[in-house]
């Protein structure tokens, strides 16, 4: 059973995905979500009903992640501020509060998957994701750090950062909001990831045996420069 935390925009879509699954027969169950994930509440919230309806977290996958073109020299706060509270604060509770369920049932076991990004190992000569680009920084750290205190506290719940290159979704329109032709011209110059080439390395950091922690996996197009 997966739960998934979603934006409103994308609801709709994931209760089709929901039905399409279900009426393909395959197993398990997919359960979206409406959550919040700059509202600290709506989180605390999710996870409460979760525990309620579900019992807990096993693995937590922390996807969310946005960009704003809001440059160092000239962006708006409010754009900075998103981006931390999305990219960096939810993705922080989130591990938290799923830590705090799997060792509430003594789960050892368990997994937390950052979403991180390639603009979390290197910085592109573009003032459109600087600050994008700090955010994932900060996940990269974040992973690390966790990893630490989950091996000072002696659990065996790994955690591990998932670094894609361009991956051809509704990023990049959401990020050029403002001019689609940009966004378009992002994943028309090569050939990008796709979504299931991420599910894929999701599926293969989750099937690894217990004893062995990948720390990051970074994955990019092959035409992708850097």
């Amino acid at each position: 059973m997966t739960a998934c935390l979603l934006a409103s925009s994308v609801l709709r879509v994931c209760r089709k995905l929901s039905a399409e699954c279900q009426s393909a027969g395959y197993s398990g169950t997919l359960i979206p979500y409406k959550c919040d994930l700059s509202n600290e509440e709506e989180i605390l919230s999710m996870f409460s009903a979760i525990k309620t309806l579900h019992k807990g977290v096993d693995v937590c996958i922390n996807n969310a992640g946005l960009a704003h073109s809001e440059p160092l020299l000239s962006g708006k706060t409010e754009g900075w501020r998103n981006m931390i509270d999305v990219n960096v604060l939810a993705l922080s509770i989130c591990t938290r509060e799923a830590y705090k369920s799997m060792t509430e049932r003594n789960v050892d076991d368990g997994h937390i998957i950052n979403i991180n990004s390639m603009s979390g190992h290197r910085v592109v000569p573009s003032a459109d994701v600087h600050f994008y680009s700090a955010t994932k920084y900060a996940v990269t750290a974040l992973t690390e750090g966790l990893r630490q205190e989950l091996r000072a506290a002696k659990s065996h719940i790994r955690v591990t950062s998932i670094s894609p290159g361009i991956v051809e979704t509704e990023f990049a329109f959401r990020h050029h909001n403002s001019d689609p032709e940009k966004a378009a011209a992002v994943y028309e110059s090569i050939k990008c990831l796709k979504a299931e080439d991420i599910s894929s390395a999701v599926t293969y950091v989750l099937s690894v045996p217990p004893h062995v922690q990948i720390g990051d996996l970074q994955l990019r197009p092959v035409e992708q420069v850097s």
